[in-house]
Parts: C-alpha cells; structure tokens; sequence
C-alpha cells in the first residue's frame, strides 16, 4: 500500500469513516450536479422516452443485389 504508513498518524476508527464520509459526499454532489444541469437525466427520470425515429426502410430488390457477389450483379 502506497500510503500505509499514514495509519502511523492516524487512527483507523477515525480515518476510514472520514474517507467512506468523502467518498459518499463527492459521489453525491456528482449525481446532484448531473441532475440538475442537465435536461436529459430529468426526462429519464420523470419516465419520458426519447423519441426514436425510424429507419429508412429498402425494398427487398436492393437488398438482394446488394447481397449478390460481384460477378452476378447487373
């Protein structure tokens, strides 16, 4: 452990739940500051659906030919 000497200095009853603490803070302030500067994370979580707009579609003729080898192409 790169710093395994600080426990030298501190105790583990007060450093580990000073480190839990900080790691529970910062991950909270991250999922806060996502969610209120961005509209999208809002619309997910209010249970609205991004609009998903479709494909163009083919006919099956080019996709056939699209599927020929070169040779037997027209």
């Amino acid at each position: 452990m790169i710093y395994g000497k600080i426990w030298c200095v501190v105790k583990p009853s007060v450093g580990i739940p000073i480190i839990i603490g900080a790691v529970a803070v910062s991950s909270f302030a991250v999922h806060l500051s996502l969610t209120l500067n961005t509209t999208w994370v809002k619309r997910y979580l209010n249970g609205s659906a991004a609009q998903v707009s479709a494909a163009p579609t083919t006919s099956a003729e080019q996709v056939a030919i699209l599927a020929l080898p070169d040779g037997l192409r027209k």
